[in-house]
């Protein structure tokens, strides 16, 4: 099928429609699911499960065995994925996933979420996203790329079986697809225990399948094309620094998988929020939490760019195809977002919000109690 697109659209287009396909789907059932890794974080932070932790495990575990399951069954191929053959950095994925955990908690959201909820009318998430792709494009050729260069080859690790998290303990094929069951089952417990609707159970596994989908359609278009064509899924950091250059200085890029993730996730989230009627334009409050959504996004931004990827392109993504960076950085995510959250969220807003001492409040003077 993918042979006669090919022939009829070109190779350019053909992913162009693959990259749009899976972000519509993705942006679709991830506005449906509410997914989303900050949630996920404070809720397991802060001492509870609940049922954005439970999603999150079942679309991260969805994505996981269902790249898997491709590769078991001969129909995918991840071994020349970026995430594993080329050189990876060490130190960028520990620095850069907690710089990212920090910024999402600031942002409330990760990339992937700001997106979504740009698409149903939130101009928070919105202005946090810009900000988001325009620091990432600034640690990718522009002024912090120096910054960026400097920390990523403090440690770094070849590519090839070096950068297989599980080849390094001596697993294969059946152990990867064993452990992706183990999560999917932990996944479904967790839906259990946490009684999650079935609507948002159905809406789950397949955002997670739309990263499994991402890695076959490449794989396929690789198989059917000519010219080489990348091998990846899902990611928003690379993709949104380049639609905003595209947008800003009209550069010429070749259309692609990437290029259609991000209006493909906009679109997808968009109908998902018209048809449940929840649209709705909303706005900063006050200053003091449109500084805080600034700074996170500056930090998800840079933190992305120096990690390879974002909450999704490095903790959902390549995680599935068990890259040793992409865990690493999914781990510096949740440290990262549970030390924000106890130390902004909780210490520093409690202590805002404490009840001043009656001692310690003067007593009115003459002219005001008159």
């Amino acid at each position: 099928m993918l042979t006669a697109l090919i022939d009829l659209l070109g190779e350019e287009l053909v992913s162009l429609l693959c990259g749009l396909a899976v972000g519509c789907a993705f942006g679709f059932f991830a506005q449906r699911s509410r997914f989303c890794l900050r949630a996920a974080t404070v809720e397991f932070a802060r001492g509870y499960g609940g049922p954005r932790l439970a999603v999150w495990l079942l679309t991260f575990a969805s994505a996981l065995l269902g790249t898997q399951a491709l590769v078991a069954m001969g129909l995918l191929d991840v071994s020349e994925a970026r995430q594993l053959a080329q050189q990876g950095s060490i130190s960028g994925a520990m620095i850069g996933g907690t710089l990212f955990g920090c910024g999402m908690i600031l942002a409330r959201g990760c990339a992937s979420r700001l997106l979504v909820l740009s698409a149903n009318g939130n101009l928070r998430a919105l202005l946090s996203g810009l900000i988001f792709a325009v620091t990432a494009q600034s640690a990718y050729h522009g002024l912090l790329s120096p910054l960026r260069e400097w920390l990523t080859n403090l440690w770094l690790v070849d590519g090839g079986p070096s950068r297989d998290i599980m080849g390094l303990f001596g697993g294969g094929t059946p152990e990867k697809l064993g452990f992706g069951m183990l999560w999917f089952l932990a996944g479904l417990a967790a839906v259990s225990k946490f009684q999650v609707g079935p609507k948002i159970l159905r809406a789950a596994v397949p955002a997670g399948a739309a990263v499994a989908a991402g890695w076959l359609l490449t794989y396929q278009l690789g198989q059917s094309s000519f010219s080489p064509v990348p091998l990846k899924s899902l990611t928003f950091s690379g993709p949104s620094a380049e639609l905003l250059m595209q947008v800003l200085a009209g550069t010429q890029l070749k259309p692609g998988f990437d290029l259609g993730i991000i209006p493909g996730v906009f679109i997808g989230s968009f109908v998902a929020a018209a048809l449940a009627r929840e649209l709705n334009l909303e706005g900063f409050s006050d200053g003091r939490g449109m500084r805080r959504y600034l700074i996170g996004a500056v930090l998800m931004g840079f933190g992305a760019m120096l990690a390879g990827g974002c909450a999704v392109g490095a903790g959902v993504t390549g995680a599935s195809v068990f890259a040793l960076t992409a865990w690493i950085v999914l781990g510096g995510m949740w440290l990262g977002a549970a030390l924000t959250d106890f130390v902004v969220d909780r210490w520093l807003f409690a202590a805002r919000s404490a009840p001043i001492p009656l001692q310690s409040v003067a007593p009115p003077s003459a002219a005001t109690s008159s």
